[in-house]
């Protein structure tokens, strides 16, 4: 029997950083490059949806929500793949957030900043120049003067499969908890000493222990995995699909119109799936990028 968790699932995620405040604390701290005396130094927590669910991605994407001691508002997501649109979705998830304020704050002027803090369990920037590079921090900056920001909206993705630790004694906790989240799993026997040595990840490696869960957990925790394996079998044989054809069509009228072409194809085939398995176009529409004129037309 395994030793140890993935973290990077539903339950282990919350379990982790749902549950306890200062690890959450640690982790967005170590993420986001604050100034001195702008560190969070406390949290509550979030509830509620910001976007409608959708039932064949709903364990693909895990968040914890909350709130900070300067009102700052923080969304840390777990997203397992990666399609052209979960960066709009991102997008989308951030803004709803910062909107919501008005409910509370009832004026502009009031409104604080929101953080998107996403660990990717896959690459999706693929240009060789970045084939190193796994931190991508995005602001609304001036094009000519990027030292001038809007404040508001900032987004951090992070491809964990691109993670190589460096032994940064400024970064430390920022590649520790990248090493949790990347070398504790079923197959880890042994913790690794620099983790364990480490009081928040020790504590964080303690709840991953399989003996930290229920029968019940354990289940639940087995069937997240298969229904993710799953949803990613759906992506990659409409991935495969769309890009041989795309390729056969290209010979006849240009490489570049038939990578487009398989592109586009990928994402039908992925609004097909969908639409097998019940879920609303609209909802469909947000998860692929189509127009629900598309999905309408298409498929």
């Amino acid at each position: 029997m395994s030793r140890y968790l993935d973290p990077k699932y539903d339950l282990t995620f919350k379990r982790v950083f749902g549950e306890h405040k200062h690890l959450c604390i640690s982790l967005i701290n170590s993420m986001l490059p604050f100034d001195e005396g702008r560190e969070v130094v406390s949290i509550e927590y979030e509830t509620g949806e910001l976007i409608p669910e959708i039932e064949m991605l709903k364990h693909a994407i895990v968040d914890v929500r909350c709130i900070d001691n300067f009102g700052r508002a923080f969304v840390v997501e777990m997203q397992f793949y990666w399609t052209t649109s979960f960066k709009t979705r991102v997008l989308f998830t951030a803004s709803n957030a910062y909107v919501k304020q008005l409910e509370k704050s009832k004026k502009f002027k009031l409104l604080q900043p929101v953080y998107s803090i996403n660990f990717i369990n896959g690459i999706f920037e693929k240009a060789p120049e970045m084939a190193d590079t796994y931190y991508h921090h995005y602001k609304i900056v001036n094009i000519e003067h990027t030292d001038h920001q809007i404040d508001g909206l900032e987004f951090v993705f992070i491809e964990l499969p691109k993670f190589k630790p460096a032994n940064r004694a400024e970064k430390k906790l920022h590649e520790l908890w990248l090493r949790f989240l990347t070398e504790i799993d079923e197959y880890t026997e042994e913790a690794p000493d620099e983790l364990l040595s480490c009081a928040e990840t020790q504590e964080a490696i303690h709840y991953m222990e399989v003996g930290a869960f229920t029968r019940e957990q354990l289940q639940i925790y087995d069937n997240t995995r298969i229904g993710i394996m799953t949803a990613q079998s759906f992506i990659d044989d409409a991935e495969e699909k769309g890009l041989v054809k795309g390729l056969v069509k290209g010979e006849e009228i240009g490489l570049a119109k038939g990578l487009a072409k398989g592109r586009n194809e990928r994402e039908i085939e992925i609004a097909r799936n969908l639409l097998s398995l019940g879920v609303s176009v609209e909802n469909i529409a947000k998860s692929t990028g189509l127009t629900v004129e598309q999905i309408n037309k298409y498929c």
